[in-house]
């Protein structure tokens, strides 16, 4: 039956083969067009096909579909007074079928599709959406590139000759960690940490709904031609349970899944649907998934390592990576490579904020989880042995048998973050990077990437290092860390503020014209929003559950210690939730900031709550660990 079922319609398939195809597949029932805001959602909707058939030229005109402000994220663009949005769909890419495999159709006897239609959002003539975004920025990138390899014909490093490429090929590629667990049932940390930090889990052999679920989910990939490479355990989770029944309880498992690379809007595109392809082959076996990026503070969280690659099409048709250096085992990289990595580096202050956008976000890059925490690369100790180093932002991933392999692999997302927004920024960066290095020497640039703090350079800053071969982590202590490559961003407020304090990497960024200030700026207000509320409305409750739970312990044999402990706990306590005419508690000041849109203050009673809570929870396990 599998074999039966169609699951891409191929990109710039010609319109009338697509209604032939549709035509032939009677059991895709439903058409959805899939348009991505500024938070990254992707819309949704059930269109009856005989719609699409019938009015199949309004669908690609954009006429025949429209939304409101009020169904997507564009804070600033689609007001309520000014909400039309038309949604054209986007033929370049693949369309992919979503089965419904609890909803069979009589008539075939198959389960019942909807094809997804990846769509613009377009809001007075102009594409306002995220999809577009990334599209029109690597179509300016591309434009400057190629006259750029025009003028400059011999590139220091490179394999090939500049007046020489036609074409560029801009791939992407991202990696999805994810927890799965037993419904309603709540993990022990203290156990996890300990089997996380034993390594028991990593690469374990699955077992149970589980091994079913992650076959099914590459099998599913498979189909979809999404060439899926790996699903393996991560470092997250603990052994579960077997019922009377010979079922498995108290599941706890973090799981990661590879696929091949792709065009960089492709790449985007086929996030976005494995992630619905894991979420509900999970959920018919019985599992919930998490994508937050740290839904368990103090275990790993899920990271989403976004592999960035650059490809030259020749004249001749061959193709040559753009990064990848003439002579392997002597240069690291090509000048294009070197230009490419500083580019990234240098803007990364206002690629941040798209990046981790989220208190999720930023909880998880956080030292001692395998992520990272500051503005540095690593190229590997020498040309001739490739290494990695897990401990850095963005790391150079080369293989000196295939050149084509060569790529910067971006260790700061997670599988929420706006992986479009995210690539129309790193490509306009590497850009602004590749155009300082042109007409320069891979030595001079393997001089530049590697230069000191307090170094001139003649194009990163001076009083910042950019390259280390060492453990971040362990081999520098935390002033040295914001010293040598600057102090990370404690709060959404404080990274979104990256867009204000760098106004001449604002310009590189939106240079092109795609990623424009008003797309900017709508990013960051939906960013600040959704801080501001979760805060209000999940966090502070949730933590103040916490400490109502502290409670004194009432016991027979009360020591001194036991006291003095309980003394500490409860002035934190207090201190985080009570009020008092005169004195009002740290998530009184914290909410009243937030509504009187003291977004600074509120930014530092957040950062404080948070040092408080984990020093509550610290000292309440000690206090009852004591007691008999």
């Amino acid at each position: 039956m599998f074999d039966e079922l169609l699951y891409v319609i191929p990109a710039n398939t010609a319109r009338e083969d697509v209604k032939k195809t549709l035509e032939a597949h009677p059991e895709i029932k439903f058409v959805s067009l899939v348009g991505i805001d500024m938070a990254g959602n992707d819309t949704d909707e059930k269109i009856p096909m005989r719609i699409f058939l019938k009015d199949m030229d309004e669908f690609y005109a954009g006429t025949a579909v429209q939304t409101d402000g009020s169904s997507v994220v564009l804070p600033g663009i689609a007001t309520l007074n000014n909400a039309k949005v038309d949604m054209p769909v986007d033929p370049s890419v693949n369309w992919f079928v979503d089965y419904n495999f609890e909803h069979y159709d009589e008539e075939t006897e198959k389960p019942i599709g909807t094809l997804r239609i990846p769509s613009f959002l377009i809001h007075e003539g102009k594409r306002v959406d995220s999809r577009a975004v990334l599209a029109d920025s690597l179509s300016y990138v591309k434009k400057s590139l190629l006259a750029l390899f025009q003028e400059h014909p011999d590139i220091s490093g490179l394999a090939v000759k500049g007046s020489d490429i036609a074409d560029i090929s801009f791939t992407s590629a991202t990696e999805l960690e994810f927890w799965v667990k037993t419904p309603l049932e709540e993990a022990d940390i203290e156990e996890m940490s300990a089997s996380q930090v034993m390594q028991e889990q990593y690469w374990e052999r699955t077992h149970g709904a589980v091994r079913t679920a992650l076959e099914e989910c590459v099998l599913t990939l498979e189909r979809y031609g999404l060439k899926c490479e790996m699903g393996h355990k991560e470092v997250g989770g603990l052994k579960a349970q077997v019922d009377e029944n010979g079922r498995m309880t108290h599941v706890c498992e973090q799981l990661e899944i590879d696929w091949r690379f792709a065009d960089a809007v492709q790449a985007a595109d086929n996030e976005i649907f494995v992630r619905t392809i894991v979420r509900e082959i999970f959920r018919s076996n019985g599992l919930e998934v998490s994508f937050q990026a740290k839904p368990m503070i103090g275990l790993a969280g899920n990271g989403e390592h976004t592999h960035i690659g650059m490809a030259a099409v020749l004249k001749d048709g061959k193709l040559a990576s753009l990064f990848a250096a003439a002579k392997p085992e002597e240069d690291f990289m090509s000048v294009v490579g070197y230009g490419a990595i500083m580019g990234l580096l240098k803007n990364y202050e206002v690629i941040n904020p798209f990046v981790s956008a989220t208190n999720d976000s930023l909880n998880r890059l956080k030292p001692g989880f395998e992520a990272p925490v500051c503005i540095v690369t690593s190229l590997g100790h020498t040309p001739a042995i490739p290494s990695r180093n897990r401990t850095i932002l963005a790391g150079l991933i080369r293989d000196l048998k295939n050149p084509m392999a060569t790529r910067f692999e971006l260790r700061a997302c997670n599988p929420y973050t706006n992986t479009y927004l995210v690539l129309a920024a790193i490509y306009s960066a590497v850009l602004d990077g590749v155009k300082a290095t042109i007409g320069k020497t891979t030595k001079e640039c393997l001089a530049e990437l590697s230069k000191n703090a307090g170094e001139d350079g003649f194009y990163l800053e001076k009083d910042r290092a950019y390259r280390s071969e060492d453990d971040v982590f362990e081999d520098y202590t935390d002033e040295e860390r914001n010293r040598l490559f600057g102090a990370p961003p404690a709060t959404v407020w404080e990274n979104m503020q990256g867009f204000e304090t760098y106004p001449e990497k604002v310009k590189v960024i939106t240079a092109g014209g795609a990623l424009r200030e008003q797309i900017i700026s709508a990013f960051r207000a939906g960013a600040l929003l959704r801080w501001k509320t979760e805060l209000v409305s999940r966090i502070i409750p949730e933590n103040r559950e916490i400490v109502r739970k502290a409670k004194e312990i009432k016991s027979a044999y009360v020591t001194d210690q036991d006291s003095y402990n309980w003394n500490k706990i409860n002035g934190i306590r207090t201190y985080l939730a009570k009020d008092s005419i005169d004195e009002k508690s740290l998530f009184t000041l914290l909410i009243n900031a937030l509504n009187e849109k003291d977004y600074a203050t509120a930014s530092g009673l957040q950062v404080e709550m948070y040092d408080k809570v984990e020093e509550l929870k610290s000292l309440y396990d000690a206090y009852a660990k004591n007691m008999i």
